[in-house]
């Protein structure tokens, strides 16, 4: 499948694409992809450095009568999100992605295409490998697992980089230049819960929430798609209300930073109320169908009574539980009353599972402002803690503050103008990106993220425009051309 890709332009980079998503690269498991790039940088004869994390720095120098230029740090996560439609079948750990091309478009079958981060990690290896392409010295750095804790970054040491301009590949937008982003900080919640022995005169039902568009849980939170956690505890919580049914499992979700697409829950109810419950459930289809059509197209709703035997929760622990996760918020907390159209401060409640008699429940929760971010985590962490649940958290990391007045900036804004004859949005974005951690070693060092169109990042539905990767391209190129030289 990869085959079309490779004939792309500019094949150099869509080259390197193909062979990079040849390579398992999940969080946390970078090993094989660590490896694929020390042997990249080697096999050009560049300098190649493996630091006490994993991250992957390759050094170049400049090409002829670009000596004296400011050397330029050119920075990508190997890592990607690892999602699936739940009727594909895939070993994301074995596998490489299966890409196809479809109109302007690059995709994956079925599964997250690696878009982000692989274009940028891409578009540096064509730079590194490239015989005729003008630039500064540049210092590549591939760091690991951007997606699930941002570990890379935050173990960096100061003084393994010598530049003075980073140039961060992802942004997902090509009419962007991100100039601050939010951070961000995991928290989870788990405990323990007494079963109850299988009931009798009881129907086993299994509830399953699909369809639903997810995305990005920074990027795409304002666009108010559907979370399956929270619409599958409103249609649990519902039943409650008219049935004594009793739930035996809930499955939610899966990343933190990946808007949740999927839920699947089971039931016991009383067979004497069988055809009114399933009456109920038809309602609710009807009602989430109509509030979500806009966003969720896709968004179904289905029901099946099952065979076999599960222990329900304890009826006290289940209305608690449920309770908890409606009280949790989702989405947006503010936005910026600074910044126009920027989400300040959001949650994703990302994963939920209870299953023998163990639940787990992951949020992410951002913010620009660190003191909010801390404030909503602890609303979050009061609301569990009343459930009788352990909440700890972890992975918590900085937000990037602008500088608008960086020479950079201006380079790149003035240059995208002249270019495309309209003004790029240069932004801050809800997302969290890896500049405000670097910048914690590296605090001199001016800042700027930019890249091309990728839309549905962390789903299925990622896709990366052909066009647009072409565009970003060649901007880049032409930056590399105006980096201004070292002042003394």
């Amino acid at each position: 499948m990869s085959e079309a890709v490779r004939q792309l332009q500019p094949q150099a980079l869509w080259n390197h694409f193909a062979d990079l998503n040849a390579v398992p690269r999940p969080s946390k498991k970078e090993e094989r992809v660590i490896q694929f790039m020390l042997d990249f940088g080697k096999s050009l004869g560049l300098e190649t450095i493996k630091d006490h994390i994993g991250n992957v720095i390759i050094k170049k120098a400049a090409t002829s009568g670009m000596e004296n230029k400011q050397t330029i740090v050119m920075q990508s996560h190997l890592d990607m999100v690892h999602q699936k439609n739940a009727d594909t079948q895939f070993e994301f750990e074995k596998e490489g992605i299966k890409m196809l091309v479809e109109s302007d478009w690059v995709r994956a079958d079925g599964t997250t295409l690696g878009a982000d981060n692989g274009i940028g990690v891409a578009t540096i290896m064509a730079l590194l490998s490239s015989k005729d392409i003008a630039h500064p010295p540049i210092e590549a750095l591939f760091t690991i697992d951007e997606e699930t804790g941002m570990t890379g970054a935050l173990e960096l040491k100061g003084g393994m980089l010598s530049g003075s301009i980073l140039l961060n590949l992802d942004t997902e937008e090509d009419t962007e230049l991100t100039i601050g982003c939010a951070g961000g900080i995991d928290l989870t919640a788990k405990g323990d819960y007494k079963q109850l022995e299988t009931p009798t005169n009881a129907t086993l039902y299994k509830l399953s929430i699909t369809g639903l568009n997810g995305g990005h849980s920074g990027m795409d939170i304002h666009l108010g798609r559907g979370n399956a956690n929270k619409l599958m505890n409103r249609v649990l919580f519902e039943l409650t209300k008219h049935f004594q049914i009793q739930v035996c499992s809930v499955d939610g979700g899966g990343l933190r930073n990946a808007i949740p697409r999927e839920s699947f829950a089971s039931f016991y109810a009383c067979n004497e109320k069988i055809n009114d419950l399933e009456s109920k459930l038809s309602d609710l289809t009807d009602i989430l169908n109509a509030e979500y059509k806009t966003t969720d197209a896709e968004f179904n709703l289905s029901f099946a009574k099952i065979d076999g035997q599960e222990k329900p929760i304890a009826n006290d622990f289940q209305e608690k539980l449920l309770r908890a996760i409606y009280a949790c918020p989702n989405g947006i907390y503010r936005m910026s009353p600074d910044v126009e159209d920027l989400v300040q401060t959001s949650n994703n409640l990302a994963r939920v599972l209870v299953k023998d008699g163990k639940y787990e429940i992951l949020c992410l929760t951002r913010s620009s402002v660190d003191s909010e971010k801390m404030d909503l985590a602890n609303a979050i962490q009061s609301t569990f803690e009343l459930l009788g649940a352990s909440v700890s958290s972890s992975g918590t990391y900085p937000g990037w503050e602008p500088k608008p007045d960086a020479a950079i900036i201006k380079l790149m804004r003035d240059l995208y103008k002249e270019k495309f004859n309209s003004e790029p949005h240069v932004n801050a974005c809800h997302a969290g990106l890896e500049c405000g951690i670097l910048g914690t070693n590296y605090p001199s060092m001016d800042m700027i993220s930019f890249g091309p169109n990728i839309r549905g990042a962390h789903s299925p539905d990622e896709k990366v425009q052909i066009s647009s990767v072409q565009k970003f391209w060649d901007y880049l190129l032409d930056t590399l051309k105006r980096i201004p030289e070292v002042t003394t």
